[in-house]
């Protein structure tokens, strides 16, 4: 490494200089700047220049990932500049530090051996107007001032040496290499050939960076005032958490945060949450004794509850549910056709505004748990309710919060309880349903059965629009004795009671094995001929259902594990139309039997019943008149 050399002068027109192409980088004249040379042709011209006179030409190259750049790879316009230090790096490159000298024009490039070297020619800085220049450089000055008071890497020695430059090349060459500019824009600055053009532009971009360091100052201290607010805040909270610990209200504070966890994992639309949000900031300004504090309280974590995304998947397999369907009821092949239409079309229509099912038929037909297969069938979840006896209104919209002890209705509970929002509603005895002075339920009613409007069902409690169109809702009912507006929201579809053949095949498929089961009766202690479940249903049961039949068979068996217990019986209990009247007693009902002789007075008729056809005797009797 040596020290700053004594530089001779040089005549550009007699003698040429070795070439260092740069990259990514201008070099001003007046300027010292430390530079890394790596390639080797760069190396070799900088230990020739060492070995003589100390000069060498910079130029930058146009595109920095050319290798072994050519005279029409470099720029026209570079900076004669002289070596003031090297230094050897181990990786084999070298560190120098130069200083610029001037600007010159490349005329030529001299390929030597193993490295270049240039012919060059003077630049002069024309001046038009020698005191616009001048002027130009003092507004120059001041704006660069205000420019370093901005950018504090720039030193003031800089600022005091500018002060006492006359040269307008030089003081012009001194501010570009302290502005933060592009390669490209200082290239086009180092080539200008006009004093007033040049300082136009120095004028311009100072006044840019002034205007852009003013910003970046300003957003600084903006964030500076909001770091301290923050810090404020902070302080200001922890003292408050200390305080409200010593007064034993940390509590209410954890109790806000398990709200706010809640309302967020609702995952609620807007409005829910905005109406939340709203109660949440209410409560946590109120005294945890304050009576209004629980109400709100209980209406966030009400609101919370509610089912608002979480949803099954829904079976599309109809083979599938067709076999639940089947496995759990015997017959009813047009009510389960019906249900299996109903499926098909969810599955090829995913928003299809679905329509209402309502199962009628007398009692013990299997309504309601024909709704459950359903269910099961759809893989959605089942929830119930039972409708007969409701009288008020609330029951199925709620109760105003104003009132004490309000909650939300029916509906919204049944789908808390559920937790989702697609399951399987069953609205039982739908027909059951009476009004009073406190409202008509029916009427209620109809907006939850209205494809048309369940999607915004209004909850009096929870005062926000609930969807309820994703709800497969299926009521059941004894009778059509319904309010007409009811009525036609609904699809219709009728159960009649179940033949003979129908409740001898129930009774051994499905009751007399949940008999046993219930009554503790065990396999191979008791077993049903066919002629006595055939007689039970004809002498003992006079329903369209299967409840009674259920009820008689769940006797014998009682009968049975008695006899059992008390080691009256030994051996299996075989039920047939012989023995049938020792365990139920004498026959309750006559079945198809007309009198054998005409009888004065009585004439034998065919009756319909809602339980089957019968024989009837009409007797007839005179009077005066």
């Amino acid at each position: 490494m040596g020290t700053k050399p004594e530089v001779e002068e040089i005549d550009l027109k007699l003698e040429s200089v070795p070439l260092l192409p740069l990259r990514d980088v201008v070099v001003f004249p007046h300027t010292v700047m430390p530079l890394f040379v790596g390639r080797k042709t760069s190396v070799n011209a900088i230990t020739q220049a060492m070995g003589g006179n100390k000069y060498i030409f910079l130029v930058t190259q146009k595109d920095d990932k050319v290798e072994n750049p050519q005279f029409n790879d470099l720029h026209e316009v570079g900076t004669l500049a002289t070596i003031l230090q090297m230094l050897k790096l181990p990786d084999g490159t070298i560190k120098v530090l130069v200083e610029g000298v001037k600007r010159a024009k490349v005329e030529a490039i001299v390929e030597l051996e193993d490295y270049s070297e240039v012919r060059l020619s003077d630049l002069i800085l024309e001046e038009d107007n020698a005191t616009e220049v001048k002027a130009m450089m003092r507004l120059a000055l001041e704006s660069f001032e205000k420019y370093i008071k901005l950018n504090k890497k720039i030193p003031e020695e800089v600022l005091k040496m500018l002060k006492d430059v006359s040269d307008v090349e030089r003081f012009s060459d001194v501010i570009i290499a302290n502005l933060a500019l592009k390669v490209s824009e200082k290239q086009e600055l180092l080539g200008g050939d006009n004093a007033q053009d040049r300082l136009d532009k120095i004028l311009a971009v100072i006044q840019s960076e002034i205007e852009v360091l003013d910003t970046e100052h300003k957003i600084q201290s903006r964030v500076r005032k909001q770091m301290e607010s923050n810090q404020r805040d902070y302080y200001l909270n922890e003292q408050m958490k200390s305080i409200q610990k010593e007064l034993g209200q940390a509590e209410d504070e954890n109790e806000i945060e398990d709200l706010q966890l809640s309302i967020n994992k609702a995952k609620m639309p807007k409005a829910a949450k905005e109406k939340a949000q709203s109660e949440l900031k209410k409560l946590s300004r109120m005294s945890s004794q304050s009576s209004d504090a629980s109400i709100i309280r209980t209406y966030i974590e009400n609101l919370c509850d509610v089912p608002w995304k979480k949803k099954t998947i829904i079976n599309k397999d109809l083979k599938k549910a067709q076999k639940i369907l089947d496995d759990d009821h015997y017959g009813l092949d047009k009510v389960k056709e019906r249900i299996l239409e109903h499926l098909a079309v969810q599955t090829r229509v995913t928003h299809n505004k679905a329509n209402i099912l309502c199962l009628v038929g007398p009692p013990g037909v299997g309504k309601t748990s024909l709704g459950e297969s359903i269910a099961k069938a759809v893989n959605r979840k089942y929830v119930r309710m039972a409708l007969g006896g409701v009288r008020d209104e609330a029951e199925i919209r709620g109760h105003r919060r104003t009132y004490i002890g309000a909650m939300p209705g029916s509906i919204v509970q049944k789908m808390q309880k559920v937790k989702v929002k697609n399951p399987l509603f069953l609205l039982d005895e739908i027909e059951k349903m009476a009004s009073d002075y406190r409202g008509d339920p029916s009427s209620a009613m109809l907006e939850v059965l209205d494809p048309e409007q369940n999607h915004t069902f209004n909850d009096h409690y929870l005062e926000v629009d609930y969807d309820l169109s994703q709800v497969m809702f299926v009521a059941t009912a004894n009778s059509l004795d319904l309010p007409q507006p009811l009525l036609d929201r609904m699809e219709i579809i009728e159960l009649s009671g179940y033949t003979e053949d129908e409740k001898v095949q129930i009774a051994k498929c499905h009751l007399i094995k949940q008999a046993m089961d219930s009554n503790g009766v065990k396999a191979g202690e008791i077993s049903f001929k066919d002629s006595a479940i055939l007689n039970i249903i004809r002498y003992y049961t006079r329903e369209a259902g299967v409840r009674g039949l259920n009820r008689t068979i769940s006797t014998i068996c009682r009968k049975v594990v008695k006899e059992v217990v008390l080691k009256k019986r030994k051996t299996k209990a075989t039920i047939t139309d012989k023995n049938l009247e020792k365990y139920l007693g004498v026959k309750k009902h006559r079945f198809g039997l007309a009198e054998e002789n005409n009888q004065v007075g009585e004439v034998t008729g065919l009756a319909w019943t809602s339980v089957g056809g019968d024989l009837l005797t009409i007797e007839a009797t005179a009077y005066k008149g």
